[in-house]
Parts: C-alpha cells; structure tokens; sequence
C-alpha cells in the first residue's frame, strides 16, 4: 500500500489522490485491516467504491461523501469494432475537458493518459496545443483514468499492461504529479516499469529529473524534425531546448536507465517527410545507443491545421528510407480517426451535454 509521508491531516482532493495515511485518517475508528479492503478494492481490483462489499453500505456512503471522485463522464466513443475506446471527462472542480483512450489488442491492453488539461506546448499540428492551457492534472486526476478504463478492460476479461502518457498535456511540465501516479500504478496496481511509458516534446529539465527516478521507465521523445530550424516551428519548445541539448540529455538518460529511447514522428506531407529528413532523422537516432526506435505516426487531420498527413506510399517509403540507414522503424496503426481519437480533438469538438456523475 503507497504510504506517502504526506501528513494525514492535510485533506485530499480527491478519491484517487489520498494516500493510505490519508485513507486511515478519513477510517479512523474502524478496524486497521479496512484501509487495506479499501486499498485492494480500489487499485488491485479497480472496483468502484459502491461494489467494494467487503465495506459496509453505510461506510460506502461515508466515503463518497468525504472523498469524491475527481471525473464526471461526459462522453464515450467507440471505434475499430470496439476496440478503441475514447473517454471525454469534466473534471469535478470546473468544466476543463479531459481524455483518455483505451486500446484493445490480441496480446495486450493500454491506456493513454492525459496529464494536463489542455497544453502549453503550442505544437501547430497538435488539437490539444491549440486549445491552450488550462491546469495541472493531480496524481488522484491521472490514476482515476487508468482506474476507470480498467473497468471496460474487465468486461472483455483482459486486463491494462501498458500505461502512455501521451494524451492531452506535456508529462514532464508535470512531472511530481506524473511520478506520483507512475508509483501508483508500478507498486499498487503491479504495472512493471518496463510497461509505463513518458512521452515529452523536450522538456530538457524533466528529462533530467526522470533520470534521477528509481523506476527505470520509457522514455518516448516527440521529435518530428531533426533540423532546429524546422522543428522550431512545429514544436516551438524547441526554440528554448535546441536538439544538442536535448540529444544530451537523452544520452544521459540512456547512461543511466540503459532503457532504448524511442522517437515520435508525426509524418506531415511536404514538411517532415523527405529523403532529407530521413537522412536526419536516422543520424540523431544512430547517435544513441542502443539505437533509438522511430515510430512513424501518420497525423490525424486536425481542424485549424491545414497541411495533411503522408500518405500511406509516402509513409513506407520514409520507413524504408530509415530502415536503409541501419534504424528500426515502426508505423504506428491509426486508431479511432472517426471518433477524433487525435489528442484534443473529442474536447475541441462540439459542446458536450454531461451523463452525470457516476459513483467510483
């Protein structure tokens, strides 16, 4: 059970962010061993608080009502036959919209979080990026996500493997909160470390923080051009952590972790997707060793962005290219296109009317 040293008094804001400390203060009176029916029921076996039976009703209640849940199910999508699940959330203090995407394979299930609402990053090509910065997610915010997909998970008998944090937000502008919920989910919902991965645009600063972790975690840099002059424009963070001094921090991170880097591609057609820009792209990914792995994303159309994805020729063609040059390259499958399953793209479309608060 996570034991935080935060002091008990200090209330949480949510169901998911109390720790057991916290947990034993709101229980204080019953028997010690009720903490942990709590705990087991609401990580090991992802219950909602309602169906943890091994509680009374009348103490069911009693923690509803002083430990709310943190979101308030407004939409859910479904795409590939059922296999692609997308979760519109309204966070419980305000009407910030949030996501979160469930992914059903042969061999595994994962969960992409949001860790963010909103993005500050202002990537051009990205839906999340241009709806701006909202606030920080807490850790309760991030875990209640994987909690509650791994609910829909059940009832296909699979259960999560994998956590990305690659939905809405930048994790390492957030990186305490993103720590905090990696704990939770690596000690108390048994996730290895070797299945949570952190994806960041270059947040050099965070790089470095993770590198100091005990979790040995995956590292995926969203790269997407491999000259600074054109990756100042797509991902203008860039202009603030140069490619020398990301490319160090990730061989530091390497050092340290001995954990293969993967790189993001969103391939956009005329701008990123050349001979020239593989040649590029292969060069930062040999400097690393191991060598770093390429996932070619083809871009979702995202409304605002008017340039358009490479086609699926043009796509391959890139990948040979990289393949040519010694680097492994995988093209990531795209899921969920007709549910807007780009990040930002289900809060950015029309208003959405909320289901009601549903008990976790």
């Amino acid at each position: 059970m996570n034991q935080e040293a935060e002091r008990p008094s200090t209330p949480p804001r949510s169901l998911y962010d109390a720790t057991g400390a916290q947990l034993a203060a709101v229980l204080a009176g019953e028997p010690a061993y009720r903490v942990k029916q709590l705990w087991s029921g609401l990580y090991e076996q992802c219950k909602a608080l309602d169906d943890i039976t091994t509680l009374s009703a009348a103490l069911r209640t009693r923690l509803t009502e002083q430990l709310p849940t943190a979101l308030v199910p407004a939409r859910e999508s479904v795409s590939d036959k059922g296999d692609t699940i997308k979760f519109l959330w309204r966070l419980a203090d305000g009407n910030h919209p949030i996501e979160t995407v469930l992914m059903h394979y042969a061999d595994r299930v994962t969960v992409c979080v949001s860790t963010q609402a909103g993005c500050a990053m202002a990537c051009g090509f990205c839906a999340t990026g241009q709806a701006g910065f909202s606030r920080q997610l807490t850790v309760g915010e991030i875990v209640e996500q994987v909690v509650r997909a791994s609910r829909h998970a059940k009832q296909r008998k699979q259960r999560v493997a994998n956590i990305v944090f690659m939905g809405m937000g930048e994790p390492l502008a957030n990186e305490p909160a993103v720590w905090g919920a990696v704990e939770r989910f690596h000690a108390d919902m048994g996730i290895s470390a070797r299945h949570l991965t952190i994806s960041t645009v270059g947040i050099v600063p965070g790089i470095r923080t993770l590198a100091t972790r005990p979790l040995p975690v995956n590292l995926a840099v969203s790269l997407h051009a491999a000259r600074d002059e054109l990756r100042n424009d797509l991902v203008p963070i860039n202009k603030r952590y140069p490619l020398e001094e990301l490319m160090t921090a990730c061989r530091d991170y390497l050092r340290v972790k001995n954990r293969r880097i993967s790189f993001e591609w969103a391939m956009i057609a005329g701008v990123n997707d050349s001979a020239r820009d593989a040649s590029e792209l292969a060069k930062l990914a040999l400097s690393l060793k191991p060598t770093a792995h390429v996932n070619l994303i083809p871009l979702n159309p995202t409304p605002g962005f008017p340039t358009r994805g490479t086609d699926a020729a043009g796509v391959r063609r890139f990948a040979d290219r990289l393949a040519d040059r010694g680097v492994n390259a995988t093209i990531r499958r795209n899921r969920g296109t007709d549910i807007d399953a780009a990040c930002g793209q289900l809060a950015a479309g029309q208003p959405v009317v909320l289901t009601g608060r549903r008990g976790v």
